[in-house]
């Protein structure tokens, strides 16, 4: 059963509110609650979303109409480096990162991270290789009047990056503000492995854990896995554009593919590295608004830990057209359609869920039911450019480009949002306006499809990724100008969401601490909860511990 929580001060409580502003201000600089942590990163990579959203419009005005000079063509390489690997290392990553440092001690019913100083350590590291990264901008004349904004795409192919094609420092820039994050986001997956393996509430057992932690702790065990690749590439790059090494250049004995062994084999489990979270968002809030018990729990957790196994050996399906061998290109095709697999076991679990449930339109359900359908397209389009004589035809074209965004747009950035309409009350004791939500909703889909189904065609009829202007009467120039008006369509729906967060911040509905009627452990702290979490460490016996609470004549746990 669980004990409930006192009501107390929690990170919006009286006693923050009538300290003086700087002394709050330094509360948060020095802070080693999750919870604090959990918002700082949140409120850091929405501010990070607004940048890499200006820099995303800006290239879409450019390649609007055909022969178009609203940027320069150095001025675009910027933006496109700087906005993917904005929306990969300071958006998405730490967004997730927050969700997980405030949730999974909640949920499992601990009173704070394992390693708490390590927590603040790792949020401070992340937000330096942020701050680095942009730094870039100012840090340097420059060739283009950019500063020395790194210039060379998220991925840094060589021979791009070596001294003789990116002098000046910002491929520096590049290199070191991604080392700085790494450590920051292997310090983050440490501490949530140690949290959740040791830390659970009597009574939790790993079968019993809520699907969210389950989740985390394979995405953490995952981060360790794939960052060390990216590291070690970063450190070599570092050595031969400083120390005379060779590692990359072609013309010393070295390898430009290999660099791109190392990129992609982090750089593709660093898709499922971002999407396993945003599974988790679907697994508990698909569940409360169907009113029904996750369907195929343990199947769930299986499929998940089998995707992060066979993720780490899909990589190469980046690098078909670059003349690896037959039976190479057979290997990563059958991997690639394997992951298929597990991923679509999921969307029969949720389905499942919804099936026959008692489904409440809310918007955090909207937003996953649009996230289960746009996941589905996103999958079947990976599929498509997984085989290796299709993928031949349409590599590095705007096909790929439209099915990457669908996995991070439609399907992660659209939990990421169901998650804020979710747990809001929960982290501030006020409820989201419904009204807004569901405008905000709507526009962000249709702009969405707008932008995102459209942009297929273009790379279908051989329109090139990574080009900064195309020539008239290709037939690209009516579907790049329904993209970029979708992106218009996003903005305004992003720009709600914004309103909706301050206003409902202030003005909002007061919450209880469990007005969705769920069922697991955060919702029986106080809204927002307290410091220490919990007044007396619960003890649960069932998946799902509120409704042993609020139903004891009939408990969840009888049915297991």
């Amino acid at each position: 059963m669980v004990s409930q929580s006192l009501p107390q001060a929690g990170a919006f409580g009286e006693h923050a509110q009538s300290a003086p502003w700087l002394e709050r201000a330094h509360e948060w600089v020095v802070t080693v609650d999750h919870k604090r942590i959990g918002l700082m990163y949140i409120t850091y990579s929405l501010l990070m979303l607004v940048v890499g959203g200006v820099e995303a419009t800006l290239m879409r005005i450019q390649l609007a109409v055909p022969d178009a000079h609203f940027v320069s063509p150095q001025v675009f390489n910027v933006l496109f480096t700087m906005h993917g690997t904005t929306m990969i290392f300071f958006v998405t990553m730490p967004i997730l990162f927050g969700f997980a440092n405030y949730l999974v001690p909640l949920m499992i019913g601990a009173r704070d991270m394992a390693f708490p100083r390590l927590n603040a350590f790792s949020f401070w590291m992340m937000a330096f290789g942020g701050l680095l990264l942009y730094f870039s901008f100012v840090g340097g004349s420059g060739l283009y009047g950019a500063g020395s904004a790194p210039d060379v795409g998220w991925w840094a192919y060589a021979p791009l990056t070596a001294k003789a094609f990116s002098r000046g420092h910002s491929t520096d820039y590049w290199t070191l503000a991604l080392l700085v994050s790494g450590i920051g986001s292997i310090g983050t997956a440490i501490n949530l492995v140690a949290t959740i393996l040791c830390m659970r509430c009597r009574g939790m057992t790993l079968g019993k854990m809520p699907l969210l932690p389950w989740l985390n702790l394979v995405m953490a065990g995952m981060v360790l896995a794939g960052i060390s690749p990216l590291t070690a590439a970063q450190l070599m790059l570092c050595i031969d554009r400083y120390l005379g090494g060779h590692f990359f250049d072609t013309q010393a004995g070295g390898s430009a593919v290999i660099w791109m062994h190392f990129f992609w084999i982090f750089g593709h489990p660093e898709v499922y590295i971002l999407v396993i979270p945003a599974f988790a968002f679907a697994s508990e809030i698909i569940p409360v608004f169907s009113r029904k018990a996750i369907f195929g729990y343990p199947i769930m957790v299986a499929a998940s830990v089998a995707i992060a196994f066979i993720s780490f050996s899909v990589w190469a399906h980046h690098m078909f057209a670059v003349g690896m061998p037959s039976y190479g290109n057979a290997f990563f095709v059958l991997t690639s359609m394997l992951v298929g697999v597990p991923t679509g076991i999921k969307i029969f679990n949720w389905l499942g869920t919804m099936w026959g449930g008692k489904i409440i339109f809310a918007t955090p359900m909207l937003f996953c039911i649009g996230f289960v359908f746009q996941f589905l397209i996103g999958g079947l389009t990976g599929i498509m450019v997984a085989a290796a004589p299709f993928d031949w035809q349409l590599t590095d074209s705007y096909f790929v480009v439209a099915h990457f965004h669908y996995i991070i747009v439609g399907a992660i950035l659209f939990t990421i949002f169901a998650a804020f309409y979710y747990w809001y009350p929960k982290i501030t004791g006020r409820m989201m306006s419904e009204t807004l939500g569901k405008w905000h909703f709507w526009l962000f889909l249709i702009g969405f499809h707008l932008t995102f189904d459209f942009m297929h065609i273009p790379g279908i009829l051989g329109m090139p990724r990574r080009i900064y202007t195309y020539l008239p009467g290709r037939g690209w120039g009516i579907w790049n100008m329904i993209v970029t008006i979708g992106v218009f369509f996003q903005i305004v729906a992003v720009a709600i969401f914004v309103v909706n967060l301050i206003r409902s911040y202030y003005r909002g509905e007061p919450a209880s601490n469990d007005p969705w009627d769920a069922w697991t452990l955060e919702w029986s702290a106080s809204s927002p909860p307290p410091a220490y979490n919990f007044a007396v460490l619960p003890e649960v016996k069932s998946r799902r511990p509120l409704w042993d609470l609020k139903h004891p004549e009939d408990p969840d746990w009888k049915y297991e």
